[in-house]
């Protein structure tokens, strides 16, 4: 085939390999992959200037509050909820499906309203946004993570409203696939990021 013959082609009219292809190299993935490109370089800029910021003098390192680690742990079992969810949509077994959905929502929310407590406990012990760095960074890196993760949490809660509704989780078997990668990627940023914050 010729060039022509190919810049003319239209394959959503065509059967075979081409619309295997379209089916495969779906836009919502696409969009999902390229999103948390982007948010990888952000967040790795920062971790760059953390680490050139600390090697100053007036760098005062802020403390681990114990609930850090809860809440860890809060969104590694989130995380796996889902992909027990992704599991269980692909085998078309919904035993259980609505309240394991549920609960990985909850943990999700008690793990933003976990890190709201830590900025509180910081905030109380005079780790001052403005007065110390290593806080001022701490406060944006987590903040941001969580701000990312409210908003998985808007897509979460929509696939929520239909599955409550009555659909069948099938019906929403793309939905919760993206949310699970989504955690997954959540998850492994949270990782590096609390290794990052707790070596200081």
């Amino acid at each position: 085939m010729g060039l022509f013959g190919i810049l003319t082609t239209k394959p959503w009219e065509t059967q075979g390999p081409g619309l295997e292809l379209e089916e495969k190299v779906q836009p919502q993935r696409l969009a999902l992959n390229f999103f948390m490109a982007v948010v990888s370089v952000v967040f790795g800029l920062f971790a760059v200037a953390y680490y050139v910021r600390m090697q100053l003098d007036d760098w005062r390192p802020t403390p681990e509050p114990i609930l850090l680690w809860v809440n860890t742990v809060a969104l590694f079992i989130a995380s796996l909820c889902l992909q027990i969810l992704v599991n269980k949509s692909k085998t078309k077994n919904s035993a259980g499906f609505r309240s394991l959905f549920a609960l990985g929502a909850l943990l999700t929310v008690g793990f933003v309203y976990g890190q709201v407590f830590v900025w509180q406990q910081l905030l109380g012990m005079g780790f001052q946004l403005y007065l110390n760095p290593a806080a001022a960074f701490f406060y944006v890196l987590t903040g941001l993570h969580a701000m990312h993760i409210l908003g998985g949490l808007f897509v979460w809660l929509r696939a929520g409203v239909r599955l409550f509704s009555g659909c069948q989780p099938e019906e929403i078997r793309m939905s919760v696939e993206l949310c699970a990668r989504y955690w997954h990627f959540l998850l492994i940023l949270w990782l590096l990021l609390f290794a990052l914050l707790a070596n200081t």
